[in-house]
């Protein structure tokens, strides 16, 4: 069910809806708003919506990171159960 969750990105406070628990919702919108004060800090006044965007970029390159990370991971893991399962087969 739907409920509504008030959170903080770059001092503005937003309403979500979101069916997620809320403290989940708050964990990603923490994680957004430490983003986009991080590119606020390094980047001369640019304005909010520019702030965003880069903000966007960088989440982005995060979960692009993050997803190879994992499909290397899961690669090797499928590669492991292979070998193992092969292994087994040869000794049954």
């Amino acid at each position: 069910m739907k409920r509504a969750v008030e959170v903080e990105i770059l001092g503005q406070k937003l309403k979500i809806s979101s069916d997620a628990e809320e403290s989940h919702v708050h964990r990603v919108a923490g994680y957004v708003d430490a983003k986009m004060q991080e590119v606020s800090s390094m980047s001369s006044p640019i304005g909010k919506s520019n702030i965003a965007t880069l903000a966007a970029l960088n989440i982005a390159d995060d979960y692009h990171r993050l997803k190879d990370n994992y499909d290397k991971l899961l690669q090797r893991l499928n590669h492991l159960t292979n070998r193992i399962a092969t292994t087994l087969s040869e000794e049954g």
